[in-house]
C-alpha cells in the first residue's frame, strides 16, 4: 500500500501558546522596519514582507534577504507575526514554498500580544 505524505502547512498559534513552547520557533516580525522600532515581541528578528517575498527572487536573494535567513535550516521551526495577522499569513505561504516545513502564524499579531499584556521590546 503506497502512503501520500502529507504536504506541510502553516499552523495558527495564538501568542501566549508560542510563549508556552517549550522550544519555542525563531520568530521573524515581517512588518515594516519603523513598525518594528515601535515596539515588537522581545525575541523577535525584523525581515519584512517585502524583503521576504522579493528576496525570493533568485537574482535578488543576496541582495534582500540577510545572511542569517538565507543560513536558516529549512526544518528549523519558524514563526511569523505582523501587526493583525493580515501580512504574516502571506508571509507564511511564501516561507512554504521556499521549502520550510514547519511554519507557525501567530494569529491575532503585535495587536493581541499587546492586549494580552505580553512583553515587548524596543
Amino acid at each position: 500500500m503506497v502512503t501520500a505524505s502529507a504536504e506541510p502547512t502553516v499552523r495558527q498559534i495564538s501568542p501566549k501558546q508560542l510563549l508556552n513552547m517549550a522550544r519555542p520557533p525563531k520568530l521573524i516580525d515581517v512588518r515594516t522596519g519603523l513598525e518594528y522600532m515601535t515596539g515588537h515581541a522581545p525575541q523577535a528578528v525584523n525581515l519584512s514582507l517585502f524583503r521576504l517575498s522579493f528576496g525570493m527572487i533568485r537574482g535578488l536573494r543576496r541582495l534582500l534577504l540577510p545572511k542569517w535567513f538565507r543560513e536558516l535550516p529549512k526544518d528549523e521551526p519558524v514563526a511569523v507575526i505582523c501587526l493583525t495577522s493580515h501580512r504574516s499569513p502571506i508571509a507564511a505561504k511564501q516561507l512554504l514554498k521556499a521549502g520550510f516545513t514547519k511554519v507557525y502564524n501567530i494569529t491575532g499579531g503585535m495587536m493581541e500580544w499587546q492586549q494580552k499584556g505580553l512583553p515587548t521590546s524596543k
